[in-house]
């Protein structure tokens, strides 16, 4: 089907066009055959790279541009959410407004109103709906991305009742869901009262294969010898035989290590087949990694960038994984070598694909085997649309029965079926308090009602949840934050602010409780309080570091709201909370990134990540605090926040609130005397262009942000050579 023979306005078929889209892929066509342009439901189950995001989009073009309708279009990760913002940004040229909405979970971002497609993640849609955003009923298609990832035990639950609660919105309304290849997608269309449409076609043959021994096995049965360039290095020949024949290589390990250890392995073997040309902008690619970033580890990436090699995990920061990935689809970057976070985030195809491990580890339950959906993923990725006329995903075998076995489970089995985790015990908690607080009376069989429009009744019946239900309704009485009056359940004051403020409810009983039983302690103490929520992530000790913590935790005993416990599992759980307390305490207290990383064998993507979740519960305990009137309890908190917020000791605060002075900046000026607003405020700017890492550009910021507007003549930018060398030592100083 031409592009032309949609039913769409001129303007959207002409950006179509302009985009480079002039035929649909066939599920695409299917889809628009049965009825996604007529407001039909619709799941598609088509392997990745298949064209499933422009079926999203035709929706909401249909939706937005005749029916004046707003789209709401959820994602699992922000990763993913920045990238379709940037994607769907094009649709502004012919006059849609595009937002991006995926933090703050206490606002229900009235601004959204003006706006006609909102991109957020499931974990923020479902935020927006228990604030009751007034404009969520001018939703009219809901597009949900990677639908599979119900089966997730910790993302699922959201997932599925945001998908339930749109629909029981009034009015009819359109949910499409944009799936990888599963077993039992007909189930969830069913759920969902949709057209199914599941196609394994793909712009790019994808050859699947083993590789052994010097040769690669397909699925077909044909063998294909591997040219040996470097003995006994199976990784590099896979490799440097792709990159010789003009194409890219994505490498997926199991672990962070494995990506930094298999990069500095390839860095010199890729470098040495690179034309001038192709070195010389990596150069320059790195030299652009080292401006962005000035941690070590932006400068290992940096040190592999110029030979054509990055790693990428989620230890990255946004702008370090930006600029891999950029570089990465320009065709600069050859080989990019990454844990499987990146197989179900962002878009980015390669040549070829190697698994060099389908193992993976989990210190809560040790090793195991990756599912066949995540190995499909993995391989999806293979071919480059428009560039490569096929794509190839290679298993790595370490022996012929190993190469069967891979042969049979990942290459020709069946990917498993999807499954409801909704009656996890801490998904329930939250979402029962939910329906409580947004049906205001109910009861235990209006709980139920709701859960009827669930996946998981619909899988196994709701009568299966009575029990737990009961028993999550029992915990929420006794923690204050329901009453029941002639069977009438409502939430309390507290109880409805809990679901506001987008906790667990057993996270907020924790606080609660620590926090009505105690007089103000050491700011370690509230560290603490927020890593012992089920809410904060854990760092895991790591081997040898039990010792270390366990002697620090008896140095903090007494001194914290929670004591040591007695029990041998519950003490290592305890000391996990001591060690990421302790890392977030290094940040506060203005330890450098760099030793932090090294410390804790984190990523800057880690720190940021950790320190915006220490943050929202930092804020939430301060607000519930608040409620209850401990006010010292609230001060402390909400003073932690910012610190948390911005890394740095509590003198650095009224600095950091300047745009563009960061934790290192801020610090340089204080110790240069400019301790208060009022002394920044009267410092000239020839004065300050004058300090190390002030320059012209900060220096304006400041004048601005004090409403002082300063003209480019009055202003000569006079540094010596000097300063030049004190700049470099002043940022080793405080960058470390």
């Amino acid at each position: 089907m031409l592009v032309e023979e949609l039913p769409l306005p001129e303007k959207a078929i002409k950006l179509l066009k302009e985009r480079g889209i002039r035929e649909l892929y066939p599920p695409q066509e299917k889809a628009v055959k049965y009825g996604l342009l007529d407001g039909k439901n619709i799941i598609v189950a088509i392997p990745t790279a298949a064209g499933k995001t422009l079926i999203g989009e035709l929706a909401m073009l249909k939706t937005v541009l005749e029916y004046g309708g707003k789209a709401l279009y959820l994602v699992p990760l922000k990763a993913l959410a920045n990238e379709k913002y940037e994607e769907f940004k094009v649709y502004e040229k012919i006059g849609i407004k595009v937002a991006l909405s995926t933090g703050d979970y206490d606002s229900s971002d009235p601004w959204l109103k003006d706006y006609d497609i909102i991109i957020a993640t499931n974990e923020k849609a479902d935020s927006l709906l228990r604030h009751r955003a007034s404009w969520i009923e001018d939703v009219q298609v809901l597009i949900a991305d990677e639908i599979h990832l119900l089966n997730y035990a910790d993302r699922g639950p959201t997932l599925e009742i945001v998908l339930a609660r749109f629909k029981q919105l009034s009015g009819e309304r359109q949910i499409v869901g944009l799936s990888a290849t599963i077993r039992n997608a007909e189930e969830i269309a069913s759920w969902l009262n949709a057209k199914l449409i599941v196609d394994d076609w793909r712009p790019v043959k994808l050859y699947e294969g083993v590789y052994f021994n010097g040769k690669i096995i397909f699925s077909n049965g044909t063998i294909k010898d591997v040219r040996e360039f470097y003995p006994r290095d199976d990784i590099a020949n896979l490799t440097v035989e792709t990159i010789k024949d003009g194409g890219q290589v994505l490498i997926f390990t199991n672990t962070r290590a494995n990506t930094i250890r298999i990069s500095r392995r390839l860095k010199s073997k890729i470098m040495s087949i690179l034309s001038r040309d192709e070195k010389l902008k990596l150069l320059q690619l790195a030299d652009k990694m080292r401006r962005a970033s000035s941690s070590l580890m932006g400068e290992e990436l940096a040190n592999f960038i110029s030979g054509g090699v990055a790693f990428h995990h989620a230890g990255l920061n946004y702008e370090q994984r930006k600029i891999v990935e950029n570089a990465f689809r320009e065709g600069i970057i050859k080989v990019v070598v990454a844990t499987p976070t990146l197989a179900a985030g962002v878009n980015l195809p390669a040549r070829r694909v190697i698994i060099h491990s389908y193992w993976r580890y989990d210190p809560r339950i040790g090793r195991y085997e990756i599912p066949v959906l995540e190995y499909k993923q993995m391989a999806g990725r293979a071919g480059r649309p428009k560039y490569d006329e096929y794509g190839e995903a290679i298993l790595v075998a370490r022996s012929m029965d190993e190469a069967e076995y891979l042969l049979t489970k990942y290459i020709r089995g069946e990917v498993e079926e999807i499954t409801s985790k909704l009656a996890r015990e801490q998904a329930l908690r939250g979402h029962t308090l939910a329906i409580i607080a947004l049906s205001q009376n109910t009861t235990l069989s209006g709980v139920l009602d709701f859960m009827k429009n669930t996946f998981y009744a619909y899988q196994y019946g709701v009568e299966n949840m009575i029990v737990k239900v009961k028993a999550i309704l029992k915990f929420l009485k006794e923690s204050g934050f329901i009453l029941e009056e002639d069977e009438k359940l409502k939430p309390t004051a507290i109880g409805l602010r809990v679901i506001q403020l987008y906790i667990d409810p057993l996270t907020a009983k924790r606080i609660i409780e620590a926090l009505k039983a105690n007089e103000p302690k050491h700011i370690m103490a509230y560290i603490h309080l927020i890593c012992h929520t089920p809410d904060m992530p854990k760092l895991y000790l790591r081997r040898g570091e039990y010792e270390y913590y366990a002697e620090l935790a008896k140095e903090y005993e007494g001194k914290l709201f929670f004591d040591i416990p007695n029990d041998e599992k519950e003490l290592e759980f305890y000391l996990a909370e001591i060690k990421t307390a302790l890392l977030l305490y290094y940040w506060i207290e203005e330890i450098s990134e760099d030793e932090i990383i090294r410390k804790f064998d984190v990523g800057p993507g880690d720190i940021r990540s950790l320190t915006q979740t220490a943050e929202w519960i930092a804020y939430a305990a301060s607000e519930l605090a608040k409620m209850l009137k401990l006010n010292e309890h609230s001060k402390i908190l909400s003073e932690l926040r910012e610190r948390l917020k911005y890394g740095v000791k509590k003198e650095l605060l009224q600095l950091v609130r300047i745009p563009g002075i960061g934790r290192v900046k801020a610090r340089i000026l204080y110790d240069h005397g400019y301790r208060t607003l009022e002394k920044l405020k009267q410092a000239r700017i020839e004065e300050l262009i004058r300090i190390p890492l002030i320059g012209l550009e900060t220096a304006k910021k400041i004048k601005q942000y004090f409403g002082l507007e300063i003209k480019e003549m009055e202003v000569k930018k006079r540094r010596e050579k000097v300063e030049d060398k004190s700049s470099i030592l002043y940022w080793i100083k405080y960058s470390g």
